[in-house]
């Protein structure tokens, strides 16, 4: 992996991060019947954003430490429909864009080069794999009688989006993480409802909301400027 990691954050990226490990910490102090689990996901969660926003492959080697924290997270509190997202499908794309982003550094800093335009055979090969996926999963989830089953059915199909815009180096991946952010936060409230310690996760995916709200700013940034340069 190339280039100091942390060289490459500025200002502002370290002033979001601090802003949103206060926002765990203080979830955590209110709620701490959440347990440290929640805490530490959370904590690796808004580290892999902000290297996800700068396009720094150390951002989707915390993605997959992530899930595996969320998996374990979403069996103690009986969703098995995202632990069954994450590690069935989140992990193994994000080991997939880890691979793709290494193959396709920029420049010595080692972050990835955009990709300014989908071909057209990832563009027909997306709402099909989409569609592939929330069938396959939607199935699975159907079957093992899911909480809350229509949300987390479209949680499998905007987590899959996602992840596959990642793969392909799309600006748009953050857009997609955002709604699924969204529908985590839904999914999270309607926990919340019966379990009060479910509310530091619906802090740590108002968190993720704002990062990647940001990263889909920082990356069409990066597509221009990395376009600019190879003229």
């Amino acid at each position: 992996m190339k280039g100091n990691p942390f060289q490459i954050l500025s200002r502002f990226d370290y002033l979001l991060w601090g802003c949103s490990v206060l926002v765990v910490l203080g979830s955590r102090m209110l709620y701490p019947e959440s347990g440290l689990l929640p805490m530490i996901a959370s904590l690796i969660g808004v580290t892999a954003l902000i290297y996800m926003a700068k396009g720094h492959p150390m951002g989707q080697l915390l993605t997959i430490v992530f899930s595996l924290f969320y998996g374990v997270i979403s069996y103690f509190f009986r969703y098995y429909g995202e632990m069954l997202t994450y590690l069935g499908m989140t992990l193994p794309m994000a080991v997939v864009s880890l691979i793709t982003w290494l193959r396709n550094p920029f420049d010595q800093s080692g972050t990835v080069t955009v990709r300014q335009k989908l071909s057209a055979r990832m563009i027909l090969c997306m709402p099909v794999l989409t569609a592939a996926a929330t069938a396959v999963f939607g199935g699975l989830l159907a079957w093992l009688h899911t909480a809350n089953l229509p949300v987390s059915i479209v949680s499998v199909t905007t987590s899959f989006l996602a992840a596959y815009l990642t793969a392909c180096r799309s600006p748009y991946y953050a857009l997609a993480y955002a709604a699924n952010d969204i529908v985590l936060i839904v999914l999270w409230v309607l926990a919340a409802r019966t379990d009060a310690s479910c509310i530091p996760m619906i802090a740590c995916f108002g968190m993720f909301l704002l990062n990647d709200c940001y990263g889909f700013l920082s990356w069409k940034r990066r597509a221009g400027q990395q376009q600019e340069r190879a003229e």
